[in-house]
């Protein structure tokens, strides 16, 4: 169906290091709220459109630490998850359902080469394998 479903990933730190997450924001300049794309219709008209460097959205821990979260994926917008912001909890204790941060839909164009350039699980797993021995 080619849907992207951006959620944070196991090994990032808000989700390793045990902080509570304070604030969501998906205001990400003067001009541009993620919390404003508005899309209709079957071509999914009015959806903002994502380069892979676009921020989706801002999430604050307790302790004052800001990660912005991206989209790391061209295309279009087609929803972001209000439910975190009343229930920022989501992130941490559902992340992969519940607590997902955004939809996109990639190009048809596109598609095919973005999921061929993404690991399986046990390739991401070795990757973090050695991330984490490199900085022990």
């Amino acid at each position: 169906s080619r849907i992207c479903v951006i959620t944070l990933a196991e090994a990032h730190p808000l989700l390793q290091s045990g902080k509570t997450i304070k604030n969501i924001n998906y205001q990400i300049s003067a001009n541009c709220s993620r919390l404003q794309n508005k899309v209709s219709g079957k071509s999914k008209r009015g959806a903002q459109f994502l380069t892979e460097l676009a921020p989706l959205c801002r999430i604050t821990s307790s302790d004052g630490e800001e990660y912005t979260i991206y989209s790391c994926i061209r295309g279009r917008l087609i929803e972001v998850n209000e439910n975190i912001l009343s229930n920022p909890a989501l992130l941490q204790e559902k992340p992969s359902t519940e607590g997902y941060i955004a939809v996109v839909l990639p190009k048809f164009e596109e598609s095919k080469s973005i999921t061929q350039g993404l690991l399986t699980q046990k390739e991401y797993e070795e990757v973090l394998l050695k991330r984490r021995s490199s900085v022990s």
